[in-house]
């Protein structure tokens, strides 16, 4: 049967449910276990794919299409495994269900209500994932804290699940903060006891708790989180401030987190967690041989959640290339007020991040010319890569007119432009080009020597597309098409060859980066970085 755990948080937001949620499925897969993660997520929007970056951060894109929540990243990139639709979902999508099935008579009139309807088709998606896959174990993270209004009916989902399906087979972790106030030089514990006190009124009793801390708890302060709690005291696990996410299941090894999870779900224990080529990867991480410095070209750099797989990517391509990778975010705005020169020269890379809409463009434009003409590492992924198109045509084929019809519909040259599945589409959500397309690679190119293939499947996220009415005129001027998508013909990337790595491409290769698997195109431009700084620094002595 399959076994199923939930984990809540409390006290306060971002105390790192997802990391941990990672982690603990790290440490049980590495033990042979079938693990699979799910996000609940209370809010009503029906996905993340309407909302703007800085509500909610990145939306992540899954393989079959799904706008989802940044924490399957963090699945994705700890578990090495892909996630899916069924790994995210939002009191919107409860709700548009059930009342589809109103409407469509499924209840035979009865009055719908939170509990039994609501409450029945959170638990039905509770158990989806373990129904379609043979999984062993399903880790469940409810978004929020305990108290939060919109979270009650997942709380009373777990509620009901742990009373059908048994303590051994359903279990919550309760994910909780205990604050260290530096001017009584003291641990507090009263802001978890408050915390279990609220999830216990909604009837759930946590069966762990693991507490966020700046300071070691003591013996004593875990004695009393257990008496108070009414916990036993061996599942009270400490989760100390890491130096870095990658830590974190390392630290809950040392805690014993699996082995309490384990012996709840009276699942074996014998086999030893194998971490060997996770602690090789903290290994680089943590002592790089060399370090670049990388300007991240956007407009969304108050919020570093924006591009939350983008500095992941770096992460890992860093670690692959034992360098350390010092990202600085650079708001394309002030771009475009003369900061060029100030901004990007002593760079050894610069991306130009993804985006929509018409701010900050030109200054995005003005960022790709300099690197272009100073021989800089550059990477334009999605959006970036248009931008680099437009500047090329701009600059280098005379068409100065030339723009990308989101930024300017009447424009001249529509080099980039809306792409025709996409003309007569006018809701929003879920109906860009969304998911994994194939693409095929030129030999001999920067990209196929990075993935060390042709053929290659990227995720995508965006309504326009590259003008292939302007291709011919690109190539004789030295743009060329190395990355075709071979059902569509739609260009995927673009590179010039007369420089030291200049690339962009349509897809989101940060989607698809993790700890094992570093993404290609991201450590091939760390590498260019590195070599670029090399260089740079042989010249100058």
């Amino acid at each position: 049967m399959t076994k199923y755990i939930f984990v809540t948080g409390g006290v306060t937001s971002s105390l790192g449910k997802g990391i941990i949620s990672a982690s603990l499925a790290k440490l049980l897969q590495e033990r042979n276990y079938k693990v699979t993660i799910q996000k609940f997520d209370p809010y009503i929007n029906v996905d993340p794919g309407t909302l703007n970056p800085y509500e909610h951060g990145e939306c992540y894109v899954t393989d079959d299409g799904a706008e989802t929540d940044l924490d399957l990243g963090h699945y994705e990139r700890f578990l090495n495994t892909p996630t899916s639709q069924d790994n995210n979902v939002t009191t919107g999508r409860i709700y548009q269900t059930v009342i589809n099935k109103e409407r469509e008579g499924q209840y035979l009139g009865k009055t719908v209500q939170v509990i039994p309807h609501i409450t029945d088709e959170i638990k039905r998606r509770m158990m989806l994932l373990a129904e379609k896959r043979d999984f062993d174990i399903v880790i469940t993270e409810i978004g929020g804290t305990v108290g939060d209004i919109e979270s009650l009916p997942y709380l009373e989902a777990v509620r009901q699940l742990k009373r059908e399906l048994g303590n051994q087979n359903c279990i919550n972790i309760h994910l909780t903060l205990i604050p260290y106030l530096s001017a009584a030089k003291e641990l507090k514990t009263k802001p978890t006891q408050h915390s279990v006190k609220e999830l216990l009124q909604s009837g759930v009793q946590p069966d762990i708790l693991v507490c966020r801390t700046e300071q070691p708890l003591t013996k004593e302060i875990k004695q009393k989180v257990s008496s108070f709690c009414n916990v036993d005291y061996k599942s009270v696990i400490e989760a100390i401030d890491a130096q870095t996410i990658y830590d974190v299941p390392i630290l809950m090894l040392k805690e014993k987190l699996d082995i309490r999870v384990l012996k709840k779900l009276k699942l074996r224990t014998s086999q030893t967690p194998d971490l060997t080529a996770w602690k090789e990867f903290l290994g680089r991480l943590k002592s790089p041989t060399h370090e670049v410095n990388i300007g991240l070209v956007g407009k969304y750099n108050e919020l570093p959640d924006a591009y939350k797989s983008i500095y992941e990517s770096f992460v890992h391509s860093g670690a692959h290339n034992e360098c350390k990778v010092n990202v600085f975010p650079i708001h394309s705005e002030i771009l475009e007020v003369g900061e060029i020169d100030r901004k990007l020269a002593n760079l050894d890379g610069v991306l130009v991040a993804p985006g929509f809409g018409e701010r900050g463009i030109q200054g995005k434009i003005e960022a790709i010319k300099f690197v272009r003409e100073k021989g800089i590492p550059f990477l334009g992924i999605c959006l970036g890569m248009q931008c680099a198109v437009v500047e090329y045509a701009r600059n280098v084929l005379k068409l100065k007119k030339a723009s990308s019809t989101e930024v300017n519909p009447k424009t001249s040259y529509p080099v980039i432009d809306l792409m025709p599945d996409q003309k007569e589409i006018t809701t929003k959500g879920g109906t860009m080009r969304l998911g994994a397309y194939k693409c095929r690679l030129e030999k001999g190119s920067i990209a196929s020597r990075s993935y060390g293939r042709v053929e290659i499947s990227e995720r995508h996220r965006h309504r326009y597309e590259f003008n292939n009415a302007y291709l011919d005129h690109f190539t004789k001027e030295g743009m060329k098409f190395t990355g075709i998508n071979p059902d569509t013909n739609l260009a995927e990337i673009v590179e010039i060859s007369n420089h030291p790595y200049f690339v962009g491409v349509q897809f989101h290769p940060e989607l698809k980066s993790t700890v094992e698997r570093p993404h290609p195109i991201f450590v091939s431009f760390v590498n260019a970085a590195l070599k670029y700084k090399l260089s740079d620094e042989k010249t100058k002595a």
